[in-house]
């Protein structure tokens, strides 16, 4: 039986008087990947930032793990939910020990320090995400890709539940990318965490992601599997731009291509026999 991880009904959010946010209702699950697409002022950070308790919601209700939000006082919330930003919000003079030990905060003694179990988490969130023989490096001094992976390790030493993910592979090349979510992917099938991602790469959501929500203007506009929900008109519509979506011969994931050089894309595609 699928467990519900978040359970979001009828929400309302505001930011500076303006509501942003309208009616939005979603399950993320364990062991999946919740993809939240959509343009730019769509909505997606603000659901993020109201999941973590940042910004008030002004109506409808957030279940975690069949608690509601509201009764959860910061650390709680800490122990359900990590955040994964992006790697720039890395503090660059500590060590990737350092930064990763940022992750047992809310598990701390009043006096504030880390026992025995707290640096054997850390150990191990070092080894599951591969970075080990880095412990010692300043955070500033690595690559991207290997940011991206300490703060994987943070979110495993928080050991929490569920991941929100916002842009987290908007500063990494193709390689990277992949990798970065291969070993998602891999953690969430080892730890049955669910996570919500925001992502603006569509092919990238199409190979990776179990369900997608486009959201439009605050809303949700349509959720589902990839192959359901990333179709022509959803994406020409939501984002106002012409788009041609082909099938992937093996996977069959969706491909997203601009539809704006009489098929040239999907030509050149099929004579490499990427395409059907």
């Amino acid at each position: 039986m699928t467990k519900k991880m978040i359970e979001i009904t009828s929400l309302d959010a505001s930011y500076a008087n303006r509501q942003i946010l309208y009616n939005i209702s979603l399950d993320i699950n364990a062991g999946e990947i919740l993809a939240l697409v959509g343009p730019n002022g769509a909505g997606k950070t603000t659901l993020i930032r109201t999941l973590t308790g940042v910004l008030p919601y002004t109506r409808g209700r957030i279940k975690i793990d069949g608690t509601d939000f509201g009764t959860l006082n910061h650390n709680k919330r800490s122990r359900y939910i990590a955040v994964v930003p992006q790697a720039r919000d890395l503090p660059p003079f500590f060590t990737v020990y350092q930064t990763v030990l940022i992750g047992r905060t809310p598990y701390l003694n009043w006096l504030g320090q880390p026992g025995e179990k707290d640096h054997q988490i850390v150990k191990n969130a070092l080894k599951l995400t591969q970075i080990d023989d880095l412990a010692g490096r300043l955070v500033g001094d690595l690559s991207g890709g290997e940011q991206q992976r300490v703060l994987l390790a943070r979110a495993l030493a928080q050991d929490a539940s569920i991941w929100l993910m916002d842009e987290p592979t908007t500063n990494l090349d193709f390689h990277h990318q992949s990798h970065f979510i291969d070993v998602v992917k891999r953690l969430i099938e080892e730890k049955q965490l669910a996570v919500l991602m925001v992502v603006h790469d569509l092919n990238l959501v199409g190979c990776y992601a179990n369900r997608v929500a486009i959201m439009h203007q605050g809303r949700v506009f349509t959720c589902g599997k990839p192959k359901e929900v990333l179709t022509e008109d959803n994406l020409s519509y939501v984002f106002n731009v012409p788009v041609q979506i082909i099938t992937h011969p093996e996977t069959g994931a969706p491909i997203v291509l601009p539809d704006g050089h009489n098929g040239l894309e999907k030509n050149i595609l099929q004579e490499r026999n990427y395409v059907n």
